[in-house]
């Protein structure tokens, strides 16, 4: 068994060594024994009777070994109390704190305590990762800023859009994660030192009644912890709708990535866009030719498993009794490692995918060709009101040979030949000299301000929002195999 990577059936396939390592078992364990240490070492301060030398044993022993837990599994296997069981690991490892480790505390002034560091330390690991995904994607919507491509609305071709401007689509839902995920971290609260139903009671006693100390205690712990915020009135627990909310959030992300690989499928199905492809990657067993969007594919795939996720912590925060049950275990062990755990491989694929999108132009034109006339056909009637022609009578003229070039593209399967039918039709003559790709038939003039759009977001929403992270954005895209 290894003790230093979480053991997963979906993320842990995916995530980075760090998001694995910070949900393992030695790290879970090793924080546990940090927490105590902190506490001895606040309480000797506050004036208890605690050696130095119990301290710098605890120190020393600051890290979980391998023997370490052989001896607490079979403490376990005897009290049917994993904490207690660590706290005698410990104790073992520090003799002369032996009686002095856990003093006042309940079992979940470590593990609830613990479960903040990793919810904390999870969301700094991930912040970096998503500003990364987000640079990558403004670099690429700048670079195709002012590269017409056809829209769709109800999945049908409309107003033309540039590649970069749909990307800031997905960037702007990227840059919500962001600040969703600074919030949630921002807002954490330490659990602190509270005792059994978070009235500090025991350490009331410990401190013979003084109220001021046994507040500089919480205090203490908390700023050793590196926490700015304690709860003041949690209970046993935490409260349980802390983690109902960073599961939602990273829910929400996961929605994000799955509406970014679901775009990506489309136009690769499209031959529009491409997600990167090895030399030597297999698309399929069968059909050799085959370039499956894989990634894009997972990313759905993992999104779309992590949006589910967080039903299971709001049913845990809504049944929980009082000051605290057990009955929110499973969940939280369970599933608190896999939010992370699958946040970190969305961050990965996303980051890899966007820094290797392939755009084929000939493609996007072909197809922007297809459908320009239709476009032009407002414009056209414009050109010829200008020219003194019924808006009225244009409108019904432009009707009737649209509706037959339809039928040639529809029924026939040829090329649009809309343009080729004004030109034919002499009610149109005031305008036959504008229907060439310069003026009428080009692309550009349908994309309204779409490249200044991209140029104004960048500048106004995304530089801000990456410059807290302007010195961790350096580096290449993180490898991953599909």
């Amino acid at each position: 068994m290894s003790y230093d990577s979480w053991q997963s059936p979906m993320g842990a396939r995916y995530a980075s060594k760090e998001m694995l390592t910070l949900f393992s078992a030695r790290t879970r364990a090793s924080t546990w024994r940090q927490l105590w240490i902190w506490l001895a070492e606040a309480e000797k301060e506050l004036g208890l009777d605690i050696s130095e030398e119990a301290i710098q044993q605890m120190q020393a022993a600051k890290v979980m070994t391998d023997d370490d837990f052989q001896v607490a599994a079979v403490e376990e296997k005897r009290r049917r109390h994993d904490v207690m069981a660590h706290v005698h690991a410990f104790g073992e490892r520090a003799p002369a704190a032996a009686g002095k480790i856990h003093l006042g505390a309940t079992s979940c002034y470590v593990t609830d305590n613990a479960d903040l560091i990793f919810l904390r330390d999870g969301i700094s690991l991930l912040l970096p990762k998503l500003a990364k995904c987000i640079r990558k994607l403004s670099d690429f919507a700048s670079e195709y800023k002012a590269l017409p491509c056809l829209g769709f609305t109800h999945g049908q071709p409309a107003q033309c859009i540039t590649v970069g401007r749909r990307a800031t689509q997905w960037i702007e839902s990227l840059l919500m994660d962001l600040r969703n995920l600074e919030r949630a971290r921002s807002d954490l609260r330490f659990r602190g030192v509270k005792g059994t139903t978070g009235t500090q009671a025991s350490f009331l006693e410990l401190f013979h009644g003084d109220h001021q100390k046994v507040k500089q205690l919480d205090e203490l712990v908390t700023k050793k912890a590196g926490f700015d915020k304690r709860s003041i009135v949690s209970v046993q627990t935490y409260n349980r709708k802390i983690d109902f909310d960073i599961a939602n959030v990273l829910a929400s992300f996961g929605t994000t990535c799955e509406h970014i690989g679901t775009d990506i499928r489309h136009l690769a199905m499209l031959k529009e866009l491409e997600e990167p492809f090895e030399k030597d990657q297999i698309g399929s067993s069968a059909m050799a030719y085959k370039r499956n969007p894989m990634r894009s594919e997972r990313m759905c795939s993992l999104g779309r498993k992590l949006a589910t996720l967080p039903a299971g912590f709001g049913a845990t925060y809504a049944h929980q009794w009082f000051e605290r049950s057990l009955d929110d275990s499973a969940i939280r062990r369970i599933d608190i490692p896999e939010i992370f755990l699958i946040a970190d491989a969305l961050c990965i694929l996303l980051e890899n995918v966007s820094s290797g999108l392939v755009v084929y132009p000939a493609v996007i034109n072909s197809r922007l060709q297809q459908e320009l006339p239709f476009m032009a056909t407002e414009t056209m009637i414009m050109r010829m009101s200008e020219k003194g022609a019924s808006r009225q009578e244009t409108h019904e003229q432009i009707r009737v040979l649209s509706h037959q070039a339809g039928a040639v593209v529809k029924q026939e399967g040829n090329q649009n030949d809309l343009v080729e039918r004004v030109r034919k039709e002499k009610f149109f003559e005031p305008i036959w000299s504008e229907l060439t790709e310069e003026d009428l038939l080009n692309p550009t003039k349908f994309v309204g301000r779409s490249a200044e759009q991209v140029e104004e977001f960048v500048e106004e929403e995304v530089e801000p929002a990456l410059k807290p992270y302007k010195d961790l954005l350096g580096g290449q895209a993180a490898e991953i195999h599909v």
